[in-house]
């Protein structure tokens, strides 16, 4: 929304780049080579059913197809066929953090894959005591994510423990910047996976469901500098994650918002913002820092980004 004016401003800003102040990592700064040729395309998927999820998929330069999350069980046909007209196949689908609208399509594929093929998984497990820390339906859901995992015969399934790793696919480079973390606040939500993607034109940061703690864990470890990004996907599809002074202390220009109409709008029965979700602080937030490129999954439907 309102992408003319940030358009033309970006494209002098671009101009006025030498090649040479491009870090490897790509630049942190907030402005970007424009000129570079795209290694990979970016979908952001709306949920067909006005439900809350989550779900990203990647194609890179030489057609390889990466998902991130997938959203809730009940997206899973969508998914397929998405997934399905790039090809059926998957080089790497990496998990957020085990919350049913965020690995449920997942679930219901690996129990019947039917010609579907995933290459790997990459998941950031929890521990015991983060696992019962939220309630049944939620510790019942993530027991089976982590028994279809355990007996996955489909795919290579990785653990990621540490912060830090770095995947290249075709150029383009993800890195993981937060992995599970031991609090009982917020559990499963503070244990998102936190991923940087990008490559010499463009760059995203996911922050999945972080909350405050996870995003404060974040901005005070050893990787704050790949926090700074075009891109940013809202935490907990815009409402209750990271705070303020999450997005206040990194660098971006425009928002990813994986959320439904419901949530966008606060509207849970009795009208406009009449509901006790806290999606209009972070509107205003965002307002505040003078942002105004949104992407909002229920209002854009299927945002692509070359």
């Amino acid at each position: 929304m309102n992408r003319r004016t940030f358009l033309s401003s970006s494209l002098m800003a671009a101009g006025a780049m030498s090649v040479q102040s491009a870090a490897a990592a790509g630049d942190l700064t907030g402005k970007w080579l424009s000129g570079k040729k795209s290694q990979f395309t970016m979908w952001q998927l709306p949920s067909f059913r006005n439900d809350i999820g989550n779900s990203y998929i990647f194609r890179t330069s030489t057609g390889k197809v990466i998902v991130m999350d997938g959203g809730q069980r009940c997206e899973e046909l969508t998914l397929r066929g998405f997934i399905g007209a790039l090809g059926g196949e998957v080089e790497a689908w990496f998990v957020s953090h085990p919350h049913g609208d965020h690995m449920g399509a997942l679930c219901e594929i690996l129990k019947n894959p039917l010609d579907l093929r995933i290459r790997h998984i990459y998941h950031s497990r929890i521990t015991e005591p983060v696992i019962k820390a939220e309630p049944e339906v939620c510790e019942k859901d993530c027991r089976e994510f982590y028994s279809l995992l355990d007996n996955c015969q489909l795919a290579q399934v990785t653990d990621i423990q540490e912060a830090g790793g770095e995947y290249d696919f075709d150029g383009m480079h993800l890195k993981i910047l937060s992995v599970a973390n031991d609090f009982t606040t917020n559990a499963y939500n503070n244990s998102s996976m936190i991923m940087r993607v990008w490559d010499r034109r463009k760059s995203i940061l996911f922050l999945g469901d972080a909350g405050v703690e996870c995003g404060r864990k974040a901005l005070e470890g050893p990787y704050r500098q790949y926090l700074d990004s075009e891109y940013v996907q809202m935490a907990h599809h815009g409402q209750n994650g990271c705070d303020e002074h999450f997005y206040r202390s990194i660098k971006f220009r425009a928002c990813l918002w994986s959320t439904p109409l419901w949530v966008w709008n606060n509207d849970q029965g009795k009208g406009f913002n009449t509901g006790i979700l806290r999606t209009f602080d972070t509107r205003v937030w965002m307002d505040r820092l003078l942002i105004k490129e949104h992407h909002v999954s229920c209002v854009e439907g299927i945002f692509r980004l070359d």
